[in-house]
């Protein structure tokens, strides 16, 4: 700096005062010319050349950088410090002061011109909300509503998931706390236990060395008194103990036993296994594998008893693999860390630990031989590691060679069922596809289970499977012998000589009521349904029987037992003889109806039991009851089928008994024959039903259409019941497609066919409240007991799973794991019990399944507790069949699901694909167990609706047309 008083810097200083004096003028002037447009004022011709200068070739930027290199201060800058100091710096900042002033200004300019747009948005939105509503679009409406309903909706999901959190972790807790409490009791538990251990052995110890001491004294004072004595020498006093040969045998055995259990420590503590190895993975797996490692582990595993001869290198090798699973979890694990990962490295570790424990104690003071409390801890950790391995070991491989080989099972019984049917065009596509299929899975189990084991399990479940259909006779096997041509030469059934017409199987029932003195007790002992009926059950299984249903069983045994009092009073009060006469004319009429007139068995039974003849007897008390009951052993031989030979034969013994000629003992053979005659009648009626049967089945369809229309037209039904059927399921139809696509863009809309499956699938698996009539359609009035049988079935099935899977949840198991012979047996039980609890002393179904689950599994106290309880509440509910349980309604839903999926395919490639997959389908909805009872309803639904379709096709179409 220079000095205070410098003449230089004074004319500076003055020099630019002027020229600040002379700017602020110019500026004042240029904003009054601003404001004043009428008047312009030029600055001097010195400022202008240097405010000026390139002002032609300047352009005004938007941007700060070059606002500020072509502002005139910037210029002024520039041409300031060409100059040098002096005045150049006082105009320096005056142009910095300048450009700051308009950079601001232009900024409050900017800033008062959003403010301005935005006051004016504001006020466009506020006249935009306070307009009337009417002039909102529906667009504009449809959003606001779907915006507030996507807030509700997302308002009671998070209050849903914060509670479901919430319990989740209260419960987390709750189970922590719990096993926290647990392992401290167990733990000090142990404790004790090893405390007490450590005490015995001590006391052990103290008392061994005593003992020793005790007899080193012993000895040396003998040694003392032989030296004092002098007359016995030195190799008597050696010998004086003398041992018996069983005890010297004794005590070699012994030493023997000592020496072989310490060899076996020894040669296990020498390879140095223990849970601190750092050996490689590749290494300690070749360790492991060594012959001469498995067996010194043999023989310590052995010795401990925790394992015996049988598969010894097997189990053993599982106990190694607990070291190398320690040592490296990734490489046997790998990276899945599930519940069951988890529990089998908890085992391992608890394994291993208490093994190291109970091989430390091993000594010579204890025979090499851990104590009952340490034996039952390591035999309690070795079972549980060994089952735990087995299980993970076997999961991923054993569900899925299970699943296909249920597949394939499920294809062979479709098989068997379609392999001999020749109706339609889609047949052989039909087989083709299952063939096609069949080969497939066949391919994939091999390569799963091996060639062998895979055709041991194929062939096990196929027989299995077709064990449980229901055997079906030939036909020479439940001919009745009567039947048969009398002469020499054999004639075929299917001959024209006894093959019966089909208006003599239709018109059968009105022959046997026109023959009948009381229709009600004909209809007891010969069950004959009416003609529609037949038709209709022929067409829906082929092999449809006449049996006792058990109503009429017990009608009939009712009156068995009131015509026997009857008949007793009859021969004490000496009306006998109409009994008799009565009973000889009922097994009369039986046995001709089911001969032909003029064969030879015929004739005979029509002159022996000749009514007037049998009358006359009576009257002159001169009727043999001995000679009726042999004539009926020699001829009921002749006319019973095959397959009754055996039941016939044991009758005929005790009628050809003399032994007792007692009123009672004559009553009730007398009844036994007729119970016979019945069963023969019957056998009679099911082989004409199935010698006619290919000729009913072909015509069932018209026949049952024709008597549908004349009921229609008679007024005796109408079609209301089935148009409200129908347009439930179309509703139904309608309401899932438009939840799929809520702006009704659709454009396939469901067939008939579809609306027709939705419908009977609804009809057979509803699980609230039973079936009543009024809910069925007129079309399916004769399939009414049919759905009702399917769906007590849907919901056996839904119940059995539901406590199986949660058994296996309660057991921590795994839950595709499918435990078929609790299935069988629960579903044995349901078939035959009912679901609701008896109020007598007897258990209850919901007991005796859980019973059924008790045997099979082990189960603590606490879990037995609570799967009984919830057994009984899922029996409870089903039997009531209104479904709250969520495992219950989830478990169903999937069910109804799978089987409206099956039913909804259209082609034979669907169907085939649907039936294949099933095993899978339904093991992944927790009903792996009952694949063979959820393909019978299918089956079961699908005749139905093929009978139905073809009966009332048309009415159908006329339905799904006014729809």
């Amino acid at each position: 700096m220079g000095a205070p008083n410098d003449p230089e810097k004074d004319v500076a200083h003055t020099i630019g005062s002027i020229a600040t004096n002379n700017i602020t003028t110019h500026v004042e002037n240029v904003n009054m010319a601003d404001q004043n447009d009428d008047q312009t004022y030029a600055p001097p011709a010195h400022l202008a050349a240097r405010f000026y200068r390139n002002r032609a070739n300047a352009r005004r930027k938007s941007s700060a950088a070059s606002s500020r290199r072509n502002s005139l201060s910037s210029a002024q800058s520039h041409t300031s410090s060409r100059r040098g100091s002096g005045v150049g710096c006082q105009s320096n900042y005056v142009a910095q002061h300048l450009r700051r002033a308009s950079i601001i200004e232009s900024r409050k300019a900017r800033l008062a011109d959003r403010a301005a747009h935005a006051e004016q948005v504001r006020l466009r939105a506020a006249l935009a909300k306070a307009a009337p509503r009417g002039s909102i679009s529906v667009s504009e409406e449809r959003a606001l509503a779907a915006q507030v309903a996507k807030e509700k909706y997302l308002a009671k999901v998070a209050a849903a998931c914060a509670e479901e959190v919430a319990r989740a972790k209260r419960i987390a807790e709750e189970v922590k706390e719990r096993k926290l409490v647990e392992e401290a009791r167990v733990r000090l538990e142990m404790e004790e236990r090893h405390a007490e251990v450590e005490k015995r052995r001590s006391e052990y110890q103290r008392n061994l060395q005593a003992r020793r001491a005790r007899r080193a004294d012993s000895t040396e004072k003998k040694l003392a008194i032989v030296e004092e004595l002098g007359d016995v020498d030195e190799e008597a006093v050696e010998d004086e103990p003398v041992l018996s040969e069983e005890a010297a045998s004794r005590r070699i055995q012994t030493a023997w036993r000592l020496s072989r259990k310490r060899r076996v420590v020894s040669d296990f503590l020498k390879l140095d296994l223990n849970t601190g190895t750092k050996a490689d993975f590749d290494d300690m797996t070749a360790l492991l594998a060594n012959s001469t490692v498995i067996s010194t582990t043999i023989g310590l595993l052995t010795q401990l008893g925790l394992q015996d001869a049988d598969n010894a290198a097997l189990n053993t090798k599982t106990f190694l693999s607990a070291y190398l699973m320690t040592a490296h979890p990734v490489a046997v694990l790998g990276k899945r860390t599930g519940a069951q990962e988890q529990d089998l490295m908890a085992k391992a570790s608890d394994l291993l630990t208490n093994f190291e424990n109970t091989l430390t104690r091993l000594a010579p003071w204890n025979s090499y031989a851990p104590n009952s409390t340490q034996l039952e801890t390591l035999s309690q950790s070795y079972s549980s590691y060994t089952s735990a391995f087995a299980a993970w070991r076997l999961q991923d491989s054993s569900v899925l060679i299970e699943g296909m080989v249920a597949s394939f099972v499920e294809l062979d019984a479709i098989w068997q069922t379609v392999k001999d049917d020749s109706r339609g065009d889609g047949i052989n596509d039909y087989r083709e596809g299952i063939r096609d299929n069949q080969v497939m899975l066949l391919s994939r189990i091999r390569k799963l289970a091996g060639a062998d084991r895979a055709d041991t399990l194929i062939k096990k479940a196929i027989r299995e499977s077709r064990k449980r259909r229901p055997k079906r006779r030939n036909a020479a096997e439940v001919r009745p012998r009567g039947v048969e041509p009398s002469s020499s030469n054999e004639v075929d059934v299917s001959g024209a000589e006894i093959e019966p017409t089909t208006s003599d199987v239709l018109n059968l029932s009105e022959a046997i009521s026109s023959q009948s003195t009381a229709d009600v007790t004909r209809k007891l002992f010969t069950p004959m349904p009416s003609n529609r009926i037949l038709t209709h059950e022929l067409a829906i299984d082929k092999d449809y029987k006449l049996t006792d249903s058990s109503e009429t069983s017990a009608l009939r045994d009712d009156l068995y037992r009131s015509i026997c009092a009857a008949m007793r009073q009859g021969f004490e009060d000496g009306s006998g003889n109409l009994w008799t006469v009565s009973a000889a004319e009922n097994v009369r009429e039986k046995l001709l109806r089911m001969l032909k007139p003029g064969n030879s068995m015929h004739t005979l039974i029509r002159d022996t039991l000749d009514l007037d003849s049998i009358d006359r007897q009576c009257q002159a008390n001169v009727f043999s009851y001995d000679g009726f009951f042999g004539f009926m052993a020699n001829i009921l031989p002749k006319l019973c089928a095959p397959f009754r030979d055996a039941e016939i034969g044991a009758l005929c013994q005790q009628l050809q008994d003399t032994s007792d000629s007692g009123l009672d003992k004559m009553i009730d053979k007398l009844f036994k024959l007729l119970r016979a005659v019945d069963a023969l009648s019957l056998d009679y009626t099911n082989f004409m039903m199935m010698s006619a049967a290919p000729t009913l089945i072909k015509e069932a369809a018209g026949y049952e259409a024709r008597a549908f229309a004349a009921d229609l037209d008679a007024g005796k039904i109408t079609l209301e019941g089935t148009k409200r059927w129908w347009q439930s399921a179309l509703n139904h139809l309608s309401a899932e497609a438009d939840r799929r696509d809520p702006e009704g863009h659709r454009l396939d809309h469901p067939t008939a066919a579809k609306i027709y499956a939705r419908a009977l699938v609804d009809l057979a698996m509803e699980s609230n409240g039973a079936l009543e009539p009024d809910l069925i359609p007129e079309t399916l009035a004769l399939d009414l007991d049919r759905l009702r049988g399917l769906r007590r079935q849907a919901v056996q099935i839904t119940v059995i799973g539901a406590v199986l899977l949660t058994a296996k949840n309660l057991l921590k198991r795994d839950v595709r794991a499918q435990w078929k012979n609790e299935a069988s047996r629960l579903w044995q039980l349901l078939s035959n019990e009912s679901l609701e609890s008896s109020g007598s002393e007897e258990p209850s179904t919901a007991q005796k399944a859980f019973s059924i689950l008790e045997t099979a599994h082990n189960m603590p106290p606490a879990t037995k507790q609570q799967l009984s309880s919830t057994i009984t509440r899922l029996f409870g509910q089903a039997a009531g069949s209104r479904f709250s349980d969520p495992v219950l309604k989830v478990m169903f839903q999937r069910l109804r699901t799978h089987v409206l999926m099956r039913m909804s395919a259209s082609t034979s490639s669907e169907r085939v694909r649907a039936a294949s997959s099933a095993s899978d389908a339904l093991t992944s909805c927790g009903l792996g167990e009952m694949v063979t009872q959820v393909s019978s309803m299918v089956d079961t639904l699908d005749k139905v609706r093929t009978v139905d379709w073809q009966a009332h096709g048309r009415w159908y179409e006329q339905i799904a047309v006014q729809n």
